[in-house]
């Protein structure tokens, strides 16, 4: 009887067992990943964080910076310098949520040895923090996305703490790529697992962090230097075809980032300030930036309105945003040659390299290039406007021009160097002052409220006018 009994009781665990993998096989979600490997979310984060990045680029950075506006619009707006607590939020969100995907593809990474990836992993955190503490200040950075270890209300980091850490973060990229081994784990859609070029983007994006805090750490121009000097150990992007530029292809999920294209253009006119520039250089750029303007049912050019204009009544009908630039195939520019050329020509231009004129020429010729797919002759210098004089004002006018659907460049440019000078006009808010920075989404007031007010503390409020770490101007 007792034997019975255990044998009974030994078959019941048996098929108890049995029934519960069967339960668990069946029941598995095949559409759920177990485990990622390095390059599982590479492309999602490449393509999400660009898209944001151009989003944001035009309703934000293109306003402020005189490029484009809301028309009509006959109060606020951000060309008028109006910044809501919702303004920034989208930015916000995006790049945390992204930033926590890139967590995850570099602990995967460093578990798996998978040097590459660990490089790759800590470039695309760069870019992504750089933007986030250049747009807002103080951001959470050594907790965030750090959940899972009960860190739930992380603090504010100093932008100088965050730019310290991202730059020695670039540096160890830099030491890890083994070309060797390239990348096994997919095909990057930036360059098609080229570590060479990966190589490249993370010490150009070393110089632009250098150059953005070279006013407030000076030891950052001999380290671009000595970047520059020394191509085999920090090889940097040489020409216009190892340029960072996403190839929106239209095949889903690489799609364009406005559904609708009309969205682009509708009540979206140039603005004059930066058209203007353009007319004045005969620049080839323009049609394929707006359309022509109109008066009495012709053509006049390109014409844009004033930002912050005081007058709506407007005798023509302005050029509009050419929607065809967000029609596939399309590009996103994250970090192109043209910018590392108006880098050096900076560094030239301040004494730490030579042949300032080279590297500007460069750089003009190489951001209409990207545009265009021409390369423009030598008559485009004999332009005044186009003729290099020395000045660094001349080389951030067209570093302005080169950096157009580049993120928040323009603007970020603009607070550290106070180039190109804007007009203003008696309807802008904030008494005509640049921002210099984005409100915190009101969500942190809740969800994270004493760091937030910490770190408001720190600014004496939560002030668009308070000037980040780096903006000496």
């Amino acid at each position: 009887m007792k034997r019975i009994t255990l044998l009974t009781l030994t078959l019941t665990v048996l098929l108890s067992a049995a029934c519960k993998k069967n339960f668990e096989a069946i029941n598995k979600n095949p559409n759920l990943i177990d485990q990622i490997s390095p390059g599982t979310l590479l492309n999602e984060i490449i393509y999400n964080m660009a898209s944001t990045n151009l989003r944001n680029n035009y309703n934000i950075t293109c306003q402020l910076m005189q490029v484009q506006l809301n028309y009509p619009q006959y109060y606020g707006g951000v060309h008028r310098y109006e910044i809501l607590e919702n303004t920034g939020l989208s930015q916000w969100d995006a790049s945390y949520k992204w930033a926590k995907n890139v967590s995850e593809m570099l602990q995967t990474a460093e578990k798996d040895n998978a040097s590459n990836y660990i490089s790759v992993a800590l470039t695309l955190r760069a870019w992504i923090y750089a933007n986030l503490t250049d747009v807002f200040g103080d951001v959470p950075f050594s907790q965030a996305s750090r959940a899972e270890e009960g860190i739930l209300q992380p603090v504010y980091d100093s932008q100088q703490d965050i730019y310290t850490q991202l730059l020695a973060d670039l540096e160890r990229a830099n030491s890890l790529y083994d070309h060797a081994a390239g990348m096994v784990y997919g095909t990057d859609i930036l360059f098609g697992n080229d570590t060479h070029l990966w190589q490249k983007f993370t010490n150009s994006l070393r110089l632009r962090l250098l150059l953005r805090i070279s006013d407030v750490d000076p030891s950052a121009y001999a380290k671009m230097v000595t970047i520059i000097e020394d191509p085999t150990a920090s090889p940097v992007i040489a020409n216009v075809e190892e340029s960072v530029i996403l190839q929106v292809t239209g095949v889903t999920p690489n799609i364009s980032p406005w559904s609708r294209a009309l969205d682009f253009s509708t009540q979206h006119s140039v603005a004059a300030f930066f058209i203007d520039i353009l007319n004045e250089l005969d620049d080839p750029r323009r049609p394929f930036f707006v359309t022509q303007a109109r008066a009495e049912g012709a053509d006049i050019g390109y014409k844009g309105i004033p930002s912050g204009y005081d007058d709506a009544a407007f005798s023509y009908s302005p050029s509009y945003m050419n929607n065809q630039q967000v029609v596939v195939p399309m590009q996103i520019p994250i970090l192109t040659y043209a910018e590392v050329s108006f880098i050096k020509a900076e560094l030239a231009q301040r004494g730490y390299l030579t042949g300032a004129e080279d590297f500007y020429k460069a750089g003009i010729r190489a951001a209409i290039n990207i545009v265009t797919e021409e390369n423009i002759d030598d008559a485009y210098f004999l332009s005044p406007l186009a003729i290099y004089d020395g000045s660094l004002e001349r080389i951030m006018l067209h570093k302005y021009l080169a950096l157009y659907f580049t993120d928040f460049q323009q603007w970020s440019e603009y607070r550290r160097t106070g180039y190109p000078v804007l007009p203003k006009t008696n309807s802008m808010l904030n008494d005509g002052v640049m921002p210099s920075r984005l409100l915190y989404p009101g969500i942190q007031q809740i969800y994270n409220p004493e760091n937030y007010q910490r770190a408001i503390d720190r600014m004496g409020g939560d002030d668009i006018n308070f000037k980040l770490w780096w903006d000496v101007n």
